[in-house]
Formats: C-alpha cells, structure tokens, sequence
C-alpha cells in the first residue's frame, strides 16, 4: 500500500510550539520529561515503576472489570486488564470526548496510534506488558462540541437540551439521528454494517457513556484496548488526597500560573489554558459547576450549594464521585489511577500538558511521556492520479488556498508572472539613493522612502492584476485544482479535523482499520499521505 509523508511543520497546520517540541528545542525542554525516542522509555518505566503501588493496580483491574461486565469482550481486552495487575505491566493512554459516532477521524488516529506504539514498546522491551487505553471523557459538560459529525458534507445533528456531565445523557433523540443518516448512506453491504454499528451502540444503550464504549470496542476490540471512564467511585477514592489538597492549598493554580509565566516569556506560543483558583466541579445529575472559595466558605456556582472546610472535606471523603478534575486536574487523575508511561493527543492537548510538568513535580507524581498523535490524509486511487495529471505534489496540496492556486496558475503559466526580482532592483536602486540623500540633504529620505514604497505597492498591484487575468485564461485548470484540494481538505480544514470515519469505512469496510494500524507509526514524527 503507497504511503508518502510531509514533515509536521511543512504542513502549515500545527502552531511553533508543537514544531520546536518535534525538532527537540532546548527552551522547552523544562516543560516535559523524556522526549519520545523508543529508548527513553526504559527510564520512564523505572521512573513509574517506583511510584505506582500495586493496591491501585487491583482497584484498577478491579473497576475496569465492573465496567466492561455488560459488554462483549475479546479475550485480548480481557487479557490486558488482568495484567493490569501485574508490576511490569504498563499503559499507553489517550482520550477523546464522546463525540457522536467518533466525530472526527482523529478518533481513530488517535487509538490506532495508542495500539501501534504499545505494540512496538513490546517487540523492543519483552519482559513488559503495554496496554493501550481510551480515556473516555465522560465528564465534560460541553454538548455543543460532540452532539454531531460530518458526512459528505452535511452535518448530522443531535438535536438535545443537555445539561450536567455528557457521559450520563440519555440516548432519547438519537432514533431520528440514525433515521436520517439511513437514508443518506444507502444499503451497500458496507452502509447495513454501519447503520447496525450506530443503532447497537447508540439505540440499545441508555446513556452515551455506555454507547461510546459500545462503540469504541466494536472498532477495536481485536486490538487488546482497553477502555475507561475516570467516572468512578473506586478510582476517585485514590485520587481524594490529591483533590483535598486542590481544594485547600490551590497547588494547581500557584505551580500552572507560575509556568505559564515561564512560557510567555520564551516566545509568541501563547497560553492553551489558565488555571482556576480551584480546578474542580461538583458532579450531580444534570448537574456539573465550578466550586469556588468565597469569604471562608466554599460554593457551587449556580446553585444554592455550600459548605465549610469540615463538610466539603466530608463530602470529599464519603463522595468522591460528587468531585470532578476540569482540563487541569484530569491529567494529574489520570496519571494517579493508571500506570502510564505516555500520553498521545493532538497539538492543543500537548500544549496544555506542558503547562503541566512543574505542578506534577510538586505533587510528586512522574510526568509522562508526551506523544503527538498521528496525523493522515487519506487519497483515493482517483485522487492520487488526479493530483499526478495536475502535477500537484505533496507540498503544493497542504497550502492554504490563495497560496495553492497562485503558486499553480505561476507553475503552469507560459509567463513568468514573478516580480520578485524586478521588485529587488528596485530595492537596489534606492538604496543609492538614500546614500545620495544622506550626503546632500537628511531631509530627503522621508521622500525616497515614500516613492520607493509607491513603486514597489504598483508593481505589486500589477502583478496581482496580471496574474487574475492569467487565473481567467486557465480556469477550467484553476477549477479542477481547486476541486481536488476541496475533496482532501474539506472546508479549507485538514480532512481528520472535519470528516468522519464512516465515508471512509463506505467504501473500504472493515479493510479501513487494519490498513491504519498497518501503516500509522506512532514515533516517525510525520505527517502521514495514506493512498488507498
């Protein structure tokens, strides 16, 4: 199968910071651990080897096997979360939110990318277990963001007042959802699979926690992942030390807030996120709201809610599920309750890790590896001769539009319409004049400069001129080129941001996923062109 790569930073889609932190840049290197080279990850191993104490081992296994009991699973699931038990055994971690039917493709980059790499840490070190996990991200509040997912261009909507903790919604409204995308797919063999695949996960569940886990586990099952909600009573009991101390000292907010400081000054990568004076909600039914301190008392806001520091240390230790980390805390959670060794995400998670490393020290708890998931673009046999007739490389079909087309219409012109160099005699001839200005009389260089400006902004506008006209000339090319980036990058958007698996899943069927875990290499640091 042709596979073909562009590097990260060539692409024009990831920020500064994600691209220094690929080529290694020491300025950053106070903000992770070990950087992710296959062998760095003996001394992580050690590192949490020490810290990770085998009675959280069997609560984990322990609750994993209660959430798994109304589900079918494979012997390789099944295998995994008993070794779970077992002190060489470790995990491998990424989470996502409960995007309906997966939302966007990075749902399954993201996954395969998990397996892939605990595969490969088992071929390079034999004497340890690597479990790949799903976090599920049950406890987000934000419906707006999951509550639909593309196909062919449309949007497929789930129509629903939605309040509280998403993981506990009922499924009421998704019939009509699945009525609609019925019609839309067709009946191909392929389209019966994912009309059975959506209405087992999502018809017969009653809330979205247990559909997405439905879900997620049809897809990968064979793999060995293995998935969790942090939503749980058992797992929150080890976490209640961590979240006294939020709750009392605001240690995320001095240590992140102390970071973030550290970050501005380095260069223009800006903040991902700032913490709360305390970066916990209050979890009920329909209901998840900041807690805040307040004149010696603290509050849910919202609501009429409130305690002393006796009763919410109380209410902490005899519930806490009632306690939920916001985007600050959940990592620290995850990294207490589970024995990780790396975190794969996107850019935007990397980069609130970071803000992380400082406040894990105090806390004492290892810092994980942090591994940026893999990235594809997905071409047909169709599109990938259509790229070749119109002489479009890799390079040329990542620009933004404008770029794209004026680079083309330059390429493919029989006119150089390139003023680059005529702009640089000028540049060249004023630079004598300016001298001749100096020596004659100062007070002329503000008049050279503004003639210089005015005849380089003419021969800009001429060419910008020329090269609409020669647009014109060319527009059946023009049309075509921008047909086939439009079909590559919906939207103007990298296609795993926006598209979701079933167009894909439509015509390949179930190769889709083994062709991805075939070709995704989680280490390679680059940006994957997968031809089918």
């Amino acid at each position: 199968m042709p596979t073909d790569c562009i590097s990260f930073k060539q692409t024009g889609y990831f920020s500064s910071l994600i691209c220094d932190y690929l080529d290694e840049k020491p300025e950053l290197q106070a903000f992770y651990n070990q950087f992710p080279k296959l062998e760095n990850f003996k001394a992580q191993i050690e590192e949490k080897q020490l810290s990770f104490q085998i009675q959280s081992r069997i609560v984990l296994a322990e609750s994993l096997k209660k959430q798994y009991q109304n589900i079918e699973t494979s012997e390789a699931s099944l295998k995994n979360i008993e070794s779970l038990k077992s002190t060489n055994t470790f995990t491998i971690t990424t989470g996502h939110q409960l995007n309906l039917f997966t939302g966007p493709l990075y749902f399954l980059y993201k996954i395969v990318s998990t397996i892939n790499l605990s595969n490969q840490l088992k071929e390079h070190y034999p004497d340890y277990n690597f479990v790949p996990i799903y976090w599920m991200a049950t406890e987000d509040h934000d419906f707006e963001e999951i509550n639909y997912f593309n196909f062919k261009g449309k949007k497929v909507h789930w129509n629903k007042d939605a309040n509280g903790a998403v993981g506990e919604l009922t499924t009421q409204g998704l019939e009509a959802v699945f009525n609609l995308f019925s019609l839309e797919i067709g009946n191909t063999k392929n389209a019966e699979y994912l009309k059975k695949l959506f209405k087992d996960a999502y018809l017969s569940h009653d809330n979205l926690t247990d559909a997405t886990r439905f879900l997620a586990n049809e897809l990968f099952k064979n793999y060995g992942l293995v998935i969790i909600d942090g939503n749980d009573f058992d797992l929150k009991t080890q976490f209640i030390p961590f979240m006294e101390d939020e709750l009392l000292n605001q240690t995320a907010f001095k240590n992140v807030s102390a970071t973030n400081q550290q970050i501005n000054k380095l260069s223009n990568y800006g903040i991902q996120v700032n913490p709360r004076e305390i970066n916990l909600f209050y979890l009920k039914e329909n209901l998840r709201e900041r807690i805040v301190f307040e004149d010696t008392i603290y509050k849910v806001l919202n609501t009429n809610i409130t305690w002393s520091k006796r009763e919410i240390q109380k209410e902490l230790l005899e519930h806490p599920e009632h306690f939920s980390p916001n985007v600050v805390m959940r990592p620290l959670y995850q990294e207490v309750i589970l024995p990780n060794l790396c975190y794969i995400g996107g850019g935007g998670e990397l980069a609130y890790w970071f803000q992380l490393k400082q406040f894990f020290n105090t806390v004492k708890v290892p810092f994980p590896v942090l591994l940026l998931r893999n990235s594809v673009l997905i071409q047909s046999e169709r599109q990938s001769k259509k790229l070749q007739n119109l002489n479009i490389s890799k390079e040329d079909i990542f620009l933004k539009r404008n770029s794209f087309i004026n680079k083309k219409v330059r390429d493919i012109s029989n006119i150089d319409i390139d003023f680059s160099e005529q702009k640089a005699v000028i540049k060249l001839q004023f630079e004598n004049l300016y001298k001749l200005a100096e020596q004659t009389d100062k007070s002329f260089l503000g008049a050279v400069k503004a003639q210089e400006v005015k005849q380089i902004k003419g021969l800009e506008a001429l060419e910008k001129r020329l090269l609409k006209a020669q647009k014109r000339k060319l527009s059946d090319q023009v049309s075509r080129m921008i047909d086939i980036q439009n079909d590559l990058f919906p939207n103007g958007s990298l296609q795993e941001r926006t598209t979701n698996f079933s167009e894909f899943y439509l015509e390949y069927g179930n190769e889709l996923i083994p062709k991805l875990i075939n070709s995704l290499q989680p280490l390679r640091k680059e940006f994957l062109i997968l031809n089918f």
